[in-house]
């Protein structure tokens, strides 16, 4: 007990509050100017999205940890505020309101800190008279890998991209091979093979790779860029000999076909998929714009949703500042197909949503106390001193 007592005193040091303000005002600053070379998302990466931010060698050979990032920041703060509230004698009825914002902050840390870690944003597109029961992350990828064997089902079995960037060797208990890694690029550019000469070499024995090259690229910087993922993968079925290395990248839209044992098998690099148990069907997209112009006046999405499991079926309408929330997912009306003939929802599940708004509540309700037990007080005294 006395040693919990010592580091939350510790914890609770004003010393400690300093360090953190200003580790996040450095923090920002550094952000800022690196965003000039590195980008937007780099940077959220690197130094916000982070718990400690590292410092590369120009070789690349080695790196060093150079700052502490923004979540380990921010989770020192949010210690460093419970602390103080558990140890400062701060609990009376008079101090009622300061206990009541130091909560308040406390929430709007925990809720900022949750949201970071564990909030994910997808993007359904959907084409009118089309269903569907998952979304598309923009940003991560997966290596999805189908059996077609039972023709009423298809068995998916996805490795996550960031698995891929670690080499070596990759087995599953769905999967009747093993899947070596022999190139991975973080971000890639591919080009047909007549295009690059006679020193290009194909990026695989097998599948659209042989008439392809792929190079490196530097991480895509720009607001309107992404990252193009790719891998070299070598198939190798349980007991038996290789089936030569096959490409798989992001920019190859079609999935490529693969016997094994019998079985008929898909390998494609897609975006990450976040599956629902219930669906979404495109009845109606209606786009309007200006008259005479192409600016977007307004666009909706008419819906069918069909969820089994809770005996749901409805039609919902959603369009800008009128989402759809269902199961703890908010559908946001996004964007459109450019031929119209479809709608771009963008998919958030935030677990930590609610958080700004009871905290700003809470502040508010102990601001407004604070300030109404220093105001009564100081009616009183001045009309005791006023008093005959």
């Amino acid at each position: 007990m006395k040693l919990l007592m010592r580091f939350l005193r510790a914890s609770a040091s004003l010393k400690l509050t300093i360090f953190c303000l200003s580790a996040a005002l450095v923090l920002v600053f550094a952000g800022t100017l690196a965003q000039v070379k590195m980008g937007l998302y780099l940077v959220q990466e690197a130094y916000f999205q982070s718990w400690i931010v590292w410092w590369t060698a120009p070789s690349g050979n080695f790196s060093i940890p150079a700052f502490p990032g923004g979540h380990l920041i921010g989770a020192l703060l949010l210690i460093n505020l419970i602390a103080s509230l558990i140890t400062r004698h701060i609990w009376s009825w008079k101090k009622l309101g300061i206990q009541l914002i130091h909560v308040g902050i406390i929430i709007m840390l925990a809720g900022g800190l949750a949201t970071d870690l564990f909030s994910v944003h997808s993007f359904m597109r959907i084409k009118e008279g089309e269903t569907k029961n998952y979304s598309e992350d923009s940003v991560r990828m997966e290596l999805a890998l189908i059996d077609h064997s039972d023709p009423e089902a298809e068995q998916v079995t996805a490795i996550a991209g960031e698995r891929l960037a670690d080499g070596g060797t990759i087995k599953h208990e769905a999967l009747p091979f093993r899947i070596e890694i022999r190139g991975f690029y973080r971000n890639s550019g591919l080009q047909m093979i007549s295009a690059q000469g006679g020193a290009a070499v194909p990026a695989s024995t097998m599948g659209t790779g042989k008439r392809l090259a792929v190079k490196s690229l530097p991480r895509a910087t720009r607001m309107d860029e992404r990252d193009v993922m790719s891998a070299v993968i070598e198939i190798i079925p349980e007991g038996g000999q290789s089936l030569g290395t096959w490409l798989v990248s992001d920019s190859l839209a079609a999935a490529q076909e693969i016997e094994i044992a019998g079985s008929r098998w898909s390998v494609q690099m897609r975006p990450a998929r976040y599956y629902n148990p219930y669906s979404l069907e495109l009845l109606d997209f209606t786009h309007e714009t200006y008259p005479g112009t192409q600016i977007p006046k307004n666009f909706s999405s008419k819906l069918n949703l069909v969820d089994a499991e809770n005996n749901d079926s409805r039609q919902v309408l959603i369009y800008m500042n009128n989402p759809l929330r269902h199961q703890g997912a908010t559908y946001y009306q996004s964007g459109f197909e450019p031929d119209n003939s479809g709608t771009v929802l963008q998919v958030v599940r935030n677990p930590g949503y609610q958080a700004p708004y009871i905290a700003c509540v809470i502040v508010s309700l102990g601001l407004i106390y604070q300030f109404s037990i220093h105001l009564i007080g100081f009616a009183r005294r001045r009309k005791t001193s006023t008093a005959p």
